[in-house]
C-alpha cells in the first residue's frame, strides 16, 4: 500500500509541477503584454507630439509658398535668359542698321558715293568693327601721344606674363 500511495504521491507532484509551470507561462505572457501596452502608449504619445509639433496644415501652407516662390524664379530666369539672348542678338541689329545707313546715303548722296572706289568701299566694308571702336576711343580719349601709348603697351605685357 505504501508504494501505491507514494505513486499517487509522485503523480500529484508532478500535476502540480506541471500547474506551476503552466502558471509561470501564464505570468511571463501577462507581463509581455503589459510591457507591449506601455511600449504602444508611449509610441502613442509620441505620435502625438510629433503631430503637435508639425502642424500638417502649416506645413502645406508653406509648401504651396515654396512651389510659388520656385515658380517665380523659374519664370525671372526666363526673362532674363530672354533679355540676354536679346542683347546678344544685338550684333546683328548693328550690321543691319549699318547696312541700311549705308543704303540711305548712297540714295542721298547718289554720284558721290558711286564715284568712290569700289575697293576703298569694301575696306570699308571688311574692317572689324571692335579695332575700330577701340581706335576711335582711344582718339577720343586723347591718347594718341606716344608716349602714354607705349606707357599702356607696357603695362600690357605686365599683365599678359
Amino acid at each position: 500500500m505504501e508504494i501505491v500511495r507514494s505513486r499517487r504521491t509522485v503523480n500529484r507532484l508532478y500535476e502540480n509541477k506541471a500547474q506551476l509551470n503552466s502558471i509561470s507561462m501564464h505570468l511571463g505572457e501577462s507581463v509581455a503584454i503589459a510591457r507591449t501596452v506601455g511600449h504602444l502608449s508611449k509610441s502613442a504619445e509620441v505620435m502625438k507630439l510629433v503631430n503637435n509639433l508639425m502642424k500638417a496644415p502649416e506645413v502645406a501652407v508653406t509648401m504651396q509658398e515654396f512651389s510659388k516662390e520656385m515658380t517665380k524664379a523659374g519664370v525671372i530666369e526666363e526673362f532674363v535668359n530672354d533679355a540676354l539672348d536679346n542683347a546678344l542678338d544685338s550684333e546683328d541689329i548693328e550690321e543691319e542698321t549699318e547696312e541700311e545707313v549705308d543704303k540711305v546715303l548712297t540714295a542721298i548722296a547718289g554720284e558721290t558715293a558711286a564715284q568712290l572706289p569700289e575697293a576703298v568701299r569694301k575696306e570699308k566694308m571688311k574692317q572689324p568693327a571692335q579695332p575700330a571702336a577701340q581706335e576711335e576711343e582711344a582718339i577720343a580719349e586723347g591718347v594718341d601721344d606716344e608716349e602714354e601709348l607705349e606707357e599702356i603697351r607696357a603695362r600690357l605685357a605686365k599683365v599678359r606674363s
